[in-house]
């Protein structure tokens, strides 16, 4: 194994949970997360040699693994219209985010992000993994302000989206 395959794959190891949550965001069926995770890593190992070290890896590693979901939705677009929102009772479920989602909250918000188109998908992503505005901006390639406005905007629909699912008798506390 060459010197740049082992940092590859030193790097990718490190930061495989990135890969594993991009695809989580973008594709609900296993196959499907198989293959996107499939181009994702060939990306990541084309673009490689191009990766400049002086910038954080898992910034660079996000930033191209979010464009490559998003093709990859965009080329599909025809399956994609085929599909329905993500419901456990339809779906297979992913592998287990969090801790049991005894009041609905995980699963009414999975649902909340599978309605958003994909540049905001991977927003919601980067704002849920704790990413400053600023690495956020970077990541997507916009500007900082928008990605403010962008969040602002999001939090108003999910906290509308909450209201209404109040209304419709759901039990699950405030999420916002």
């Amino acid at each position: 194994m060459t010197e740049r395959q082992q940092r590859f794959r030193e790097a990718l190891e490190t930061h495989w949970g990135i890969v594993a949550k991009v695809a989580r965001t973008y594709c609900w069926h296993a196959d499907d997360r198989e293959e996107l995770v499939q181009e994702i890593c060939t990306q990541l190992w084309l673009a490689f040699p191009r990766y400049d070290e002086s910038r954080v890896f898992s910034s660079w590693m996000y930033r191209i693994a979010l464009n490559v979901a998003i093709s990859w939705v965009r080329q599909h677009s025809a399956r994609r219209r085929r599909l329905v929102a993500f419901d456990e009772a339809v779906h297979e479920p992913s592998v287990q985010l969090t801790a049991p989602d005894e009041d609905g909250r995980l699963a009414f918000l999975q649902r909340f992000i599978a309605t958003l188109d994909p540049l905001h998908r991977g927003l919601v992503l980067l704002y849920l993994d704790e990413k400053t505005h600023a690495e956020i901006a970077d990541i997507l390639g916009i500007s900082v302000s928008n990605v403010g406005t962008k969040i602002g905007r999001i939090k108003k629909r999910l906290r509308d989206a909450s209201v209404a699912e109040k209304q419709r008798g759901r039990p699950w506390n405030s999420m916002t």
